[in-house]
């Protein structure tokens, strides 16, 4: 029997992690949203009675990627973004656990040459951060460039270290 959510059941879960509370979001069906550094109200563990089945999952697979257990996810998302975003987050879906691309080469995939910036704007409005790897998009000669979550860069510099070592023979 599938599980139902159920109006009484919370939409938001702030969850502990390595790179510091992470917020979780989602709609009656999917994951709509991830926030790495904030905390929202009224969060719970994700063991906590009433907890959204999505939110439960995300948490759940979460804490296996924390871990070093899980190189990607496998969660049902919800994206509202324009048509050139969304091919933008499908790109960086693709890129593998450990490894980058840099800005000009995800344009290059998205069909795009040259446009490094507008994908650097994509890159940014990304809703679901770690589950959209956005953290492996590197500057043209490799270095570390901003990155919107948590302590940007630091933050940045963690999720790809914790992937390097974890796919370290």
């Amino acid at each position: 029997m599938p599980t139902t959510f159920a109006p009484h059941d919370t939409t938001t879960l702030t969850i502990s992690s390595p790179i510091g509370p992470i917020t979780l979001h989602a709609s009656p069906d999917a994951l709509t949203g991830v926030d790495i550094g904030s905390a929202a109200d009224g969060g719970q563990a994700p063991s906590a009675a009433g907890v959204h089945p999505v939110l439960s999952l995300a948490a759940a697979q979460l804490g296996e990627y924390f871990a070093g257990a899980r190189e990607n996810f496998d969660l049902p998302i919800e994206l509202r973004g324009t048509e050139f975003q969304l091919q933008v987050w499908q790109a960086l879906s693709t890129i593998p656990y450990g490894q980058t691309l840099s800005y000009g080469e995800v344009a290059e995939r998205v069909g795009r040459p040259g446009a490094a910036r507008a994908i650097g704007g994509a890159v940014g409005a990304n809703p679901l951060p770690i589950v959209i790897p956005c953290h492996r998009v590197m500057g043209k000669d490799g270095s570390i460039t901003g990155y919107s979550g948590g302590q940007g860069v630091s933050t940045k510099r963690r999720l790809l270290d914790l992937e390097h070592s974890a796919a370290a023979p």
